[in-house]
């Protein structure tokens, strides 16, 4: 349905000419006077869907991830952008303290963690 309705504005825009905007065939169309018009439209449409289908997205993401960021605490399971699997020991400003399955503990950004596992 969408692509639908973007294509019937694309066209509109494009092959609308004077008629689309109130010119009669009698009338000359003075230089510049509405062909400014389809071009604000078509930028107008462009930037909505930069918007929608970019901007928005992404925000959606970020608040996702500094949701998860700040919800963080020992004990957690996790699993960082580079797929290790450990629990949180410590958290700090910037960073998490991981103890891995053999014991070992690793220091990590807190930003590379991408997700909480199921307990």
């Amino acid at each position: 349905m969408g692509r639908l309705f973007l294509g019937a504005i694309w066209w509109l825009v494009l092959l609308g000419g004077g008629a689309a905007y109130g010119q009669t065939a009698g009338e000359t169309q003075t230089p510049g006077a509405t062909d400014f018009l389809p071009l604000v439209i078509l930028l107008l449409v462009f930037g909505a869907i930069f918007y929608f289908m970019l901007i928005r997205p992404q925000r959606r993401r970020q608040q996702q991830m500094n949701q998860l960021v700040g919800s963080l605490k020992r004990g957690d399971k996790v699993i960082t952008a580079g797929g290790i699997y450990g629990e949180i020991e410590s958290v700090g400003d910037t960073s998490v303290v991981l103890i891995l399955e053999d014991g070992a503990k690793l220091r990590m950004a807190k930003s590379s963690i991408v997700r909480k596992q199921e307990k």
